[in-house]
């Protein structure tokens, strides 16, 4: 038996661009995988499709969320997502799952994680996995909360991989930086970067149910404690501590309610607009990080030096600054 293979219709950026703002979440979700893409096609047809949404964007509310592994990010996400859909709000919901360094695979589990919430007519969940990107994001999660906000998602939760050395790049691509946490597991404030407590604005401590109630409250008092050592956030606004039960779905209206107020404070004071101006520059100034190692590594000169150069260092016959400034010099070269 013969079979004919149709290949897919393939769209123009104006398809694309049309869909996405109507909320074609077919769409969106293929748009979504066309931005991922490494296929140089369809990175052109990728940028593309940015232009043309651009004018549409920038009207959402962008809220990273992290916190330390088993503090039930994605029961916190369903419970709190539920709340801001029940209030008529539109919510994207973008999770980042840890890639394998060996196989380089991710689970992409969240959606079975979140089921009340994937049923969700006014919820969006995309699931993407992290690669080789630090920072606890996909190294696309800025244009896939652009393409989320122009099918008109009025609220984008950012789910990160969880706390780790480079996790504070999600400070940096939304509004508001949630922090969640445990009571009870160990030295709490030993346990978490200091750094990423001074980029929360708020932070939160899970879990507060049952016979866990008193003793998140006294972690509460504690971090409050903790975060009045750190310097004021140039905003002026102060990190507030909470607690909250996912479960019980206790404590989620005191959240959204801060991250209004913190929203408020920022947009009264310009302060919102001064940082989204400085994420796009920080945005810009990534992207040609990353094309001009593209363009090194998949330099000719470099290519057919690499290998030998790589080895030299591996045995410890060349310096590794040597052998970078030496594959340096063979990529200038074509320049000159």
């Amino acid at each position: 038996m013969n079979v004919t293979y149709t290949p897919r219709k393939r769209f123009t950026p104006e398809e694309y661009a049309e869909s996405i703002l109507k909320g074609d979440r077919i769409m969106l979700s293929r748009a979504i995988t066309l931005i991922e893409s490494k296929l140089p096609s369809d990175v052109a047809l990728a940028e593309k499709v940015l232009e043309l949404i651009l004018p549409y964007t920038g009207r959402s509310l962008r809220v990273g969320i992290t916190g330390v592994p088993g503090v039930g990010k994605s029961t916190f996400i369903e419970s709190f997502g539920g709340l801001i859909t029940g209030m008529g709000k539109k919510l994207a919901v973008l999770t980042i799952d840890p890639s394998s360094q060996r196989s380089k695979g991710s689970i992409l589990g969240d959606k079975t994680r979140m089921e009340s919430l994937a049923n969700d007519p006014m919820a969006y969940i995309r699931p993407s996995a992290s690669g080789a990107t630090l920072g606890g994001v996909n190294d696309k999660t800025r244009e896939t909360m652009l393409l989320c906000e122009a099918a008109g998602y009025e609220v984008v939760l950012i789910e990160t991989v969880g706390v780790g050395q480079s996790e504070t790049t999600v400070a940096a691509i939304t509004d508001f930086f949630l922090l969640l946490m445990l009571a009870g597991a160990g030295d709490e404030l030993q346990g978490i970067k200091k750094g990423i407590m001074e980029m929360c604005d708020a932070l939160v401590i899970t879990k507060a149910d049952g016979d866990n109630v008193n003793m998140s409250r006294m972690a509460a008092r504690e971090y409050q404690n903790a975060l009045r050592l750190f310097p004021a956030h140039d905003s002026g606004w102060e990190p507030e501590v909470l607690t909250c039960s996912s479960l019980k779905k206790e404590g989620l209206e005191a959240i959204w309610d801060v991250i209004v107020r913190h929203h408020e404070l920022v947009k009264k004071t310009g302060h919102f607009d001064a940082k989204r101006m400085e994420q796009n520059i920080a945005w810009m100034n990534e992207i040609i990080d990353y094309y001009l190692k593209y363009d090194f590594l998949h330099d000719t000169e470099v290519e057919g030096a690499m290998d030998f150069t790589s080895h030299m260092v591996e045995s410890g016959k060349l310096p590794a600054i040597t052998a970078a400034k030496k594959l340096l010099s063979l990529y200038r070269k074509k320049e000159m």
